[in-house]
This record gives C-alpha cells, structure tokens and sequence, in this order.
C-alpha cells in the first residue's frame, strides 16, 4: 500500500485548520470523509469566486482544501444524523476536528463517547485555546489567533511607523500552522496506535503552536527581560526588501562571509572597513548608516539580474513575488509544483502543489474538492455494510508510551528549519542525536541571547535552547573521513536522518540518500532546503525570511494603501520544519506497514507557496490578486487591531455574524449602532468600514486591552489583545495549562521556554529535557550504541574526529 492508502480519516469542522490537516493526510493517499453541516463548511462562501460570483462549489480557499475527500451532510443535531456519526466513529481510524469547546458539547463531539464505540481511535481536537484554561471557551478567528499567539506583534519588523498596528499575515496562516501541527501529532499518534492498539485523543492548542515559533523573540524576554516588536533594528543586518529598477527584491546576510562576498560584488566600497560594520550583529546596530549605502546601490540593479548575480556568488536575494510572477517561476515548475485539477462546477483549475517532494511517489490529487453532500448516500451505505465487520484485535501496551518512543533520528540540521522539525520528533517521544562540532558551532548556538549578566557562551543562547529542547548532542567532525564512518555506523542504527544543508553536501560528504539507504533501507531521510534539491535553482540558498517575498505572501501582506511587507519572523523556517515533520510521520505509518523507507525533499519556497491558496485562486480565477489590507477581512466588518489605553498597546476584534455584530453594539454600550444604516448590514459595514473602526477606535482607546477583551468576549464577540512576550510568559491561561518548559539546565540555570502545544490523554505531557552541551552525550551515544571503549573514544577525541 502506497504512503496513506486505506488509512480512514474522518474531519469535522468548518473552514481551514480542521480542512488541512485531513488534507495533508488525503493527498498521501488516506481516505477522508468530510462531514458538513447542511448549510456548508464556510469555506464554500469565503471565496475567492469565479468573477467574483460567490457560488458555494466556486469558492477557491473550498476547492483547494478539500481535494481528495469525499463529503456527507449531516444535522449533527438530529438524533438521526447523530447516530450517523457515531457510525462514522466507528468506521473511523483517526478524527480531526476543529469545533471550540461549547459547540463540541452541542454536537456531541465527545472523546469519551467515541472511545467506547472505537477504543483505537486518534481524535485530535484543534481549538483556538485548548480544551482546558480560563480562555477555553473564548471566541477566535484567525486575526484573533494571529495576535493572540504573539506573531502578529512582531510583524511587519524594523518598523518606523509607530502609529500602525500589528500586523497579521495575508490568509489564514495560523490556521494552516494549526493544521500541520495537528497532521504531526496525528499521525504520530497514528504510528503508536498501529503497533499497540492504543487511542488518543490529543487537545491541540492553535494559539500555543503559534507561540511556540517566535523564533528568538520568546527568550529574549525571558532571559533578558527585552520585549521585542514590530518596531526598531533586526538583530542583524543587511535584511529587508529594497527597490530595484523595475521591482522589489529581498537581501539578507547571515554569515561574515556572505557579507563579503556581497562588499566584493559592490566594488569593495572604502565604507564597508568601518568597524561599525565588522560584523552582523554590528551592522544591525549601526543599521541606520548602512541602509542608504545599500540601497543606492541595489536601485542599480534590475530584479532578475540581481537575484541571479548575488545567488551565483552564494548572496541570498530573493525577488518579491506576485502571485503573476511566481507562476512564471522555471524552478516550481520543473518540480511540478503546480497541478490540473478538473472540478465539475469550476471546471479545470490549476492549483498549488505540494509542500515536499517524495522519492516514492505517494503525493497525488486524486479527486477534486466535493459538491456538497455528493457522497452522503454512497458513504453511509458503505458503513452501514461494514458495520460488524472486525479487525485483527492488536494488543494494548501496558503503559502508554509517547508515540514515538521507540524511533531515533540522526540530525545534521542547524539554525531553525531542521531543529524545529527535530525538536517536534523528540517532542512525540523520538531520540534526537544531533550532529555537532567545535569546526563550525551551530549558528543557534552563536545569537547572541543570553541570561541577564552571564557571559556569553556556546551553551548559552536561548535561541539554540529554544530550538533544541529534548535532544542529545554528539560531536562529530564530518572533516575527517573517520566521523563520515562513525556518521554511517549511527545512521545504520537509527530510523530517520534530518539535514539542512546546502544542496549536494550530504552527497559530498558520502552521506546521501542513495548511500544510506544501502546501509538501512528502511531509513526516512528529510533534506531541507530553500530552493529543494532538484530543478534549475537548485544550488541557490534561501534563508527563513527570504521565503515570504519569494513564495509571494509578503506581496500579500500590507497596511491598506502601502507597500509588501515581511512577516516579522522567519516563517520560511518553523513552516519548513514542521512540514518535513509531518512528511516523517506519514512515512513512519507507511513503513510500519510495508517496511519502506522514503526520501523526503522539502523547499522552504514551496513549503510556504503552498499556504497562498486565497492569493493563488484569485489570480487563477481572476487574473488578479487580493489589495493589501492590513488586518482587515474581505467579508468581516469590525475585523481589525484597535490601539488601546497604554503606550503601545492593542486589541483585536472581529464580528463574523449578525449575531455577533448585534452583541459587539450592546457590549460597547452603543446599541443604537446595531439598527444604524451605515452598519445594520454586513454589506453596509465593510462600505461604511473606516467609520465603523473609528467608533470602535474612540471606545477602545480609553481601555485596556484586557478590559475589552474580557467585556466583549463575556458577550460572545471575538475580541483579543496582540499579544508580547511578556504578555505570552505573564498569561495566567498558558500557565495554567502547563504550556511553557522550566527545566534546570547545567549552564543557564532554569529559564522560561515555549513548550508543546498539544496534551495526550494516553501519554506523558510536557518537554523531557532541557536543550543540551555542545557534545554533552557523546561518549554515552557512541558507547551505547556503537561499543565503543572509553581507550578508543580518548583516541577520537585527540585525533579532533570528536571535535
């Protein structure tokens, strides 16, 4: 059986968390039963249409979601249709769903009942703040979760304009962050469940993993009380987009050397001696003097030229893509990166393709998104007939144990994208050795964040502590042709192999997919990329931040009337990472079954252009792309990031109904304004939207953010403060439901961490341990795994191969 095949999956829910998480797992072949309620999943309105005709088979966020699944209607609040369900409960081998917790007990969603109809079922319930905590029951869109987790507060980065709000990504990438971490622990879960018989239900917190990928800006409040935001300096520089002739492109410099070999393209320039600029951490200090410098310079340049020049001589540029251009793009296309899909309504449409490419080709569209309720007859007949019918019982392990407790991954990764996808293995219960050496410290290891009056040290940095809790470390010097041998002895002995290093370095140092697989040829390797590892932009390198203008969400993203925009974080990198951890997963599942291994090639571009499907289905359909609007809504009036009492302070709130909109007047104390023309209409407020936001703006100002937050939530209106680090690390509901990790570590004592943001019903919770010392499990490993005598390990270490 190919990857997923004949795995059942069932999906409740409405629009884009719940949809991508079954999506993931039906374009690897499983088998999806979509239930949708009879006035539709949402997302058959949110559009984009054809013409911009709303039609409930036309919407494009509905087509691309929802290929490869089969749709049943059900009234889940007929007894009749509930016993449907329950049906499907026990047809079922995994369940995802994303209703909030008081439409869950509505509808009868209940893991306790399930499990007495399917004790080995995995139901994983994706909720904007978990099923537990004082929040547990609050309204969220995905501006609410975009703030809320922290994101948003930090985009769009090293911003002049104090007078703006936070801003939240163009879409709904929260929700698609809360779908991929659901696919992960889903099917690790799964994985667990195949060999015991064990079910689980998981509560997944989409607010918590949207925390959990700041990248440094968590720890730097946490061990230097700094609060970090959208506004000042990046810590390093050159990063930004920067006008060519004819466009934008994005430039960023990482590495000394990278810094000058871009000084040697620009004429070695007598300003780039100054000591001001001697180092990246420097130049980010002194950025204000270096931009103009830069810029002069780079408005030479036309976008394609550059791009090209700077990636030649290994300078990561990146152009600023609109959803016209990225078609264009020789690279995604040679991978096949855009697909036909032919729906019966919409007709044939091309759509994104998939975030990772697959030696053993499992990826596929199959079928595309349903009609509504097209399959309700056929799929409940088929139940029905195989209700009775029994499995091969499986025994039950005697103590739960987390799901992959029994897996091992070899990591060569560094930086963020590969120790995130690893940090989420040993997170699932994976033994995470990872390769390291004093030849060239993992970048993580050198950003300089360290606890408030402590030397600096390789040990020390919160941001390789963040990124690495849960592993072991080995030291390894891959120089030497002795560590490539002990590297193979390792790899031989363990499951999965993560990288993420220039493309061709892995075959280079002998360790390529082609030879490893020799060795186990059951083995699960990921290699990380920017630019993935085939195609005609192959060797080009792409950093996290260059991936938003590359993979056209920064062309997306922006104020109303202003220019593209970053993110405020690397999103390139935790979305790249969490995406190869899903693609293991799935592969774990598949080789628990037919004992193949597989080669998992993931490009940060397409990692993230897979997620731009609003963007993508209005230039298909269209021609054209969404404006820039800053955290406004298409459809949603209020929907916005309101500043509040306080220096800096913000708070969201979005009125999705009637209802909604009805209870935000009396909240506010203006009911009046529920029956006023301009606003008694959903039509009416988005024509009316810069009125209604400067009422709102003259209630909330002269409040906190917290005031409105729990005065309109207490009313049932989605309101919601942008959230800081210190609001993340103070939140009484994160606290309360255990979120973050305080493990003592050797170096830096016990500081504050984001934690997992999913909780087992039938396994351990929470971090194992604390990252670990540069080379702190070495012996240990190489004597545990490989036998080798304390005599042979002192010879390694001083011949520098453990070094």
């Amino acid at each position: 059986m190919q990857g997923l095949a004949g795995v059942r999956v069932l999906e409740l829910g409405t629009m884009v968390s719940a949809a991508y998480a079954a999506k993931l797992m039906a374009d690897l072949g499983a088998e999806v039963i979509k239930v949708e309620e009879p006035q539709g999943d949402p997302a058959r309105q949110r559009g984009p249409f054809p013409g911009n005709v709303p039609h409930p088979e036309k919407s494009g966020l509905f087509l691309a979601l929802n290929t490869n699944k089969r749709s049943v209607m059900l009234n889940l609040r007929r007894a009749d249709d509930a016993q449907h369900l329950r049906r499907l409960v026990c047809w079922a081998e995994i369940l995802v769903h994303n209703y909030p917790p008081p439409l869950m007990k509505q509808l009868g969603i209940s893991y306790e009942e399930f499990r007495r109809l399917n004790p080995r079922l995995v139901m994983c319930s994706m909720t904007p703040f978990g099923l537990s905590g004082p929040y547990r029951e609050y309204k969220a869109y995905e501006l609410t979760l975009a703030h809320g987790g922290g994101w948003a507060w930090l985009s769009p980065g090293a911003s002049e304009r104090a007078d703006l709000p936070p801003l939240k990504a163009f879409g709904h990438q929260a929700d698609f962050q809360g779908g991929l971490a659901a696919a992960v622990v889903t099917l690790g879960a799964y994985y667990r469940t195949l060999s015991t018989g064990l079910g689980e239900h998981i509560d997944l917190s989409v607010q918590e993993f949207v925390a959990s990928f700041l990248e440094q800006n968590f720890v730097y409040y946490t061990y230097r009380g700094l609060v970090a935001s959208r506004l000042g300096k990046r810590l390093l520089y050159p990063w930004g987009i920067f006008p060519c002739r004819d466009g934008l492109i994005f430039l960023i410099c990482v590495e000394q050397d990278q810094w000058e070999r871009l000084v040697d393209l620009m004429g070695n320039p007598e300003w780039a001696t100054w000591e001001i600029f001697a180092d990246p951490f420097r130049r980010g200090e002194n950025a204000d003097v270096l931009h103009p410098y830069i810029a002069e310079w780079i408005r030479e340049w036309t976008v394609e030229e550059l791009w090209r020049v700077g990636q030649e001589r290994r300078i990561c540029f990146s152009p600023v893509f609109s959803m016209a251009e990225l078609a264009r793009q020789e690279q995604l296309h040679a991978r096949r990166f855009f697909v036909e899909v032919t729906h019966p309504q919409a007709g044939t449409l091309t759509h994104l393709g998939p975030p990772y490419q697959l030696r053993d080709p499992w990826w596929s569209i199959r079928r595309p998104a349903p009609q509504l309720g097209e399959h309700t007859r056929e799929v409940l007949a088929e139940v029905r007939a195989a209700q009775g019918q029994q499995t091969d019982p499986l025994p039950t392990a005697a103590t739960p144990a987390l799901p992959l407790h029994n897996i091992r991954v070899v990591d060569f990764s560094w930086a963020w994208a590969g120790p995130f996808c690893t940090m989420h293995l040993a997170h699932l219960g994976a033994e995470v050795i990872k390769i390291e050496s004093h030849i060239r410290p993992d970048l993580g290891r050198r950003v300089p964040i360290y606890p408030t009056g402590m030397e600096p040290g390789l040990n020390r940095s919160g941001y390789f502590n963040q990124w690495n809790q849960g592993k072991k470390s080995i030291l390894l010097n891959l120089q030497k042709p002795e560590a490539i041998e002990i590297a193979k002895q390792l790899i031989a002995r363990c499951d999965v192999v993560v990288e993420n290093f220039a493309t061709g370095v892995m075959e280079h140092l002998g360790l390529g997919y082609d030879e490893l697989k020799r060795l186990k040829p059951g083995l699960i390797m990921a290699s990380i990329s920017g630019y993935g590892h085939s195609g005609p932009q192959r060797k080009y390198m792409g950093y996290g931040p260059a991936v938003a203008p590359l993979a056209g969400l920064s062309s997306l993203t922006g104020y109303v009337g202003g220019g593209p925009q970053e993110v405020g974080i690397s999103y390139g990198d935790p979305n790249g990472g969490i995406t190869a951890a899903v693609a293991i997963c799935a592969a774990l599942v598949a080789r628990q079954r037919t004992g193949k291994g597989q080669y998992i090639d993931v490009s940060l571009w397409e990692g993230v252009a897979a997620l731009m499907h609003e963007g993508w289905m209005d230039y298909i359909m269209n021609g054209t792309q969404p404006a820039r609007m800053g955290n406004r809504d298409p459809w949603m009036s209020p929907h916005n990031c309101f500043r509040c009492a306080g220096e800096d302070e913000w708070v969201t709130i979005a009125c999705g109904t009637e209802e909604e909109w009805q209870a935000l007047c009396q909240g506010i104390g203006q009911p009046e304004l529920a029956t006023d023309p301009r606003f008694c209409t959903a039509s009416a407020r988005k024509a009316h939207e810069d009125e209604l936001e400067a009422i709102l703006t003259s209630w909330t100002e002269t409040r906190s953010k917290w005031e409105v937050t729990q005065r309109l939530q207490a009313v049932g209106v989605a309101a919601f403060p942008s959230m800081n680090s210190k609001d993340l690390a103070e939140d009484p509901h994160l606290n309360a439901r255990d979120f973050f990790a305080r493990l003592p570590h050797p170096e830096v004592g016990v500081q504050t961490h984001t934690g997992i943001p999913w909780r087992f019903t039938a396994a351990p919770n929470g971090v194992r341990a604390p990252a670990p010392l540069l080379g702190a499990d070495t012996d240990a490993v190489l004597r545990d795994l490989l036998g080798l005598s304390p005599q042979e390990l002192a010879r390694l270490k001083e011949t520098q191969v453990l070094y």
